[in-house]
């Protein structure tokens, strides 16, 4: 954008009439007045889309880092059904006469890997053991009535929950007592 600026100088001033001098620099001076309201106008303008810019990198930085950040949430997601498979085989193992087999071992041994490398990836169980029912992160799929436990304590752990670098990636399906009515 080009920007237009008249300066007024004793050249100006001189070539007006004498008998119109008062209104000529009126004028004048309305010219220059106007000419200052538009480049303040302008810098204005020019602040706001400064701004408005800074802002918007700073919010597709953020997107950027967050998208990274969680990108390999579906793919955790993914592997949850495996880690509970493998729970399950270990669950059902130690009960049996095969516990101290070798090969049970091994399986442990591959559970812990996988856990571990999950873990360093931002995976983090949810522990449901002794505390109170919260549905924010605890999915109830039975409800006992029991009058010698605490309203809403958890009894049982279906399915163990995960949370993802602080964010809830499944919730905990859990056993809840409830007092009678």
């Amino acid at each position: 954008m080009e920007e237009q600026t008249k300066s007024v100088d004793a050249a100006d001033i001189a070539s007006v009439p004498a008998s119109e001098p008062a209104e000529a620099l009126a004028a004048l001076a309305a010219e220059r007045d106007q000419l200052a309201r538009e480049k303040a106008e302008l810098s204005d303008r020019l602040l706001r889309r400064t701004a408005d810019l800074e802002n918007f990198r700073r919010r597709v930085e953020r997107e950027r880092l967050e998208f990274a950040e969680y990108a390999n949430m579906e793919t955790v997601r993914a592997l949850l059904p495996v880690v509970d498979d493998l729970e399950r085989a270990l669950k059902a193992a130690e009960s049996s006469e095969l516990a101290e087999s070798e090969f049970v071992k091994g399986v442990h041994l591959i559970y812990q890997r996988l856990m571990d490398v999950l873990k360093r990836a931002g995976l983090e169980p949810i522990v449901t053991a002794g505390q109170t029912f919260d549905p924010y992160i605890h999915h109830a799929v039975e409800m006992v009535q029991d009058e010698a436990l605490d309203d809403h304590t958890l009894l049982d752990e279906y399915q163990r929950g995960y949370n993802f670098k602080g964010r809830l990636l499944r919730p905990a399906m859990v056993k809840v007592s409830v007092k009678p009515a």
